[in-house]
């Protein structure tokens, strides 16, 4: 029986990081990979919420295998602080390190970026598909929001609260993230960023129709399902039924992900952008 959660956790355990080094503009990197300290089968028999978008899924996810992990122990998560008046933001996760003992505080990530040559910055060519967000924005807000936020007096006196120190907490992200790039600069090298996350191309509305072959079929999965590989799905529709479906959410301002299943056994991710 095909387990549609379970799926969803392996593509995001299985999205590499998007950055290459250990340390990035300043920030150390904690990655969260694959391996046998925990079994993805494991999720499907845990309490789900069903209806959490996606961003809330892969925290969830996140929880999931650091509670499974051998080497990690969560702390506490989805930190709220406020004060007096208002809540001045949220810590994702306090982790333990069970090698070292040091406790860090990682922020989440997971992100779907399309590649527009347009943008003098290069990080800031790296855009959400609806033109809403670029990796550079996501980067500067950690840097001036997220991090700061826990030596604020807010912070600290909440964490002293369970007994723990800020000063004594390290940072770190975990930033895993889909890329997709225009076909004619395929052969382009990305230094600033993992090319291991390019999983497809992005196109233009009006070039979906090189797609319209013989014995190929589509998907367009909603929003929670993106990190699935295709490989793993088993429904499929024609050409004529996934380009009406392109049209509604184009009406819409959203750029779909759309799997393809090709004649031959191979299959594509391509992102069809509304602008």
């Amino acid at each position: 029986m095909y387990n549609r959660i379970e799926h969803q956790f392996v593509g995001f355990i299985n999205t590499p990081s998007i950055f290459n080094n250990s340390n990035f503009a300043g920030f150390k990197l904690f990655e969260l990979k694959s391996n046998k300290t925990f079994s993805s089968s494991s999720i499907s028999q845990q309490k789900f919420p069903n209806n959490l978008v996606l961003g809330k899924r892969v925290e969830y996810f996140f929880m999931s295998a650091i509670n499974a992990s051998k080497g990690y122990e969560l702390i506490t998560n989805n930190i709220q602080i406020n004060d007096e008046q208002r809540t001045l933001g949220e810590l994702d996760f306090i982790v333990k390190d069970l090698k070292t003992k040091k406790l860090l505080h990682i922020e989440l990530m997971y992100k779907f970026y399309v590649y527009d040559p347009e943008f003098q910055i290069e990080l800031k060519r790296w855009i959400g598909p609806n033109r809403k967000d670029s990796l550079l924005q996501k980067i500067q807000r950690v840097n001036t929001n997220q991090f700061p936020l826990l030596h604020t007096p807010e912070a600290e006196k909440y964490l002293k609260s369970i007994d723990i120190d800020s000063e004594s907490i390290q940072q770190q992200i975990c930033f895993k993230a889909n890329l997709f790039i225009p076909k004619n600069i395929q052969t382009q090298k990305f230094s600033q960023i993992n090319e291991d996350c390019i999983i497809g191309y992005w196109i233009h509305f009006k070039d979906f129709g090189d797609y319209d072959q013989e014995a190929f079929y589509f998907f367009a999965p909603e929003k929670q399902d993106w990190p699935i590989v295709p490989e793993n799905w088993e429904e499929w529709i024609n050409f004529k039924d996934v380009n009406e479906q392109i049209k509604e959410l184009h009406l819409r301002k959203k750029s779909p992900l759309i799997w393809i299943k090709k004649s031959d056994g191979s299959f594509e991710r391509i992102i069809v952008v509304w602008w």
